[in-house]
């Protein structure tokens, strides 16, 4: 049976200002997808609320927008995937070997109190399976408890967007949360490169993070490596 891949992707077209857009980073998914499709793994999309994934702006610009963003934008196909995203109530996490958070703005208002999501994360990772998110995807993580009550991120090993990355990005006043310290603050021992925007991946066992954009294709890379 070939592996199988959740990505997670978020319903949320605009900063809390209700002003300016935001959505998927759209580079941090196609990566993603072309190491997983390459293994001939199998892949489907799941959304906090369900239905469209909007993108995020920025993904779509130079140099962001590279030929597997391009490629996905011109596969009518695809982009059909991100316009009917499976709803989480719908999802057992039985039928799969990991699950894959992606990022963007976007998701540091859906993500965290997502419980279906934390109920699907919580399964496929005490089944053994792999837990992974890249850039803001790792909000997807802060809330997600065990069956024991302890979270999923406390005392374990991982990275993110970092503060100093939204400073430069210059977002900052615009999110709604520091997510590197609130990281911290439930545990984690939360790691990050010494220069900002370039690749790094952390492994703890079976929870892969990958720092920003630039780290989605090592990060699933990681993931494939873990499954084999």
């Amino acid at each position: 049976m070939p592996r199988r891949i959740l990505h997670v992707v978020s319903n949320v077209a605009r900063y809390g200002d209700g002003i300016h857009p935001t959505g998927l980073w759209l580079s941090e998914l196609t990566h993603a997808w072309q190491v997983f499709a390459a293994r001939g793994y199998e892949q489907q999309l799941v959304s906090p609320a369900g239905g469209v994934s909007p993108l995020e702006p920025r993904s779509l610009k130079w140099p962001n927008l590279d030929a597997t963003a391009k490629a996905w934008l011109a596969d009518a196909t695809r982009m059909a995937l991100l316009s009917a995203t499976a709803p989480p109530d719908g999802i057992d996490a039985a039928d799969f070997d990991a699950i894959y958070f992606t990022g963007g703005h976007a998701v540091m208002w859906d993500f965290p109190d997502a419980q279906e999501l934390q109920r699907i994360t919580r399964d496929i990772h005490e089944r053994g399976g792999v837990v992974s998110a890249v850039c803001h995807g790792y909000c997807g993580l802060l809330n997600t408890r065990l069956s024991d009550g302890s979270l999923l991120v406390a005392g374990r090993r991982l990275t993110g967007f970092s503060w100093r990355e939204e400073v430069l990005a210059g977002v900052a006043r615009k999110v709604p949360y520091n997510a590197e310290e609130e990281m911290k603050g439930r545990g984690a021992l939360y790691q990050k490169a010494w220069l900002p925007f370039v690749p790094k991946v952390v492994v703890d066992g079976r929870l892969v993070t990958g720092q920003n954009p630039q780290s989605a294709r090592a990060t699933a890379g990681r993931v494939a490596a873990l499954l084999g």
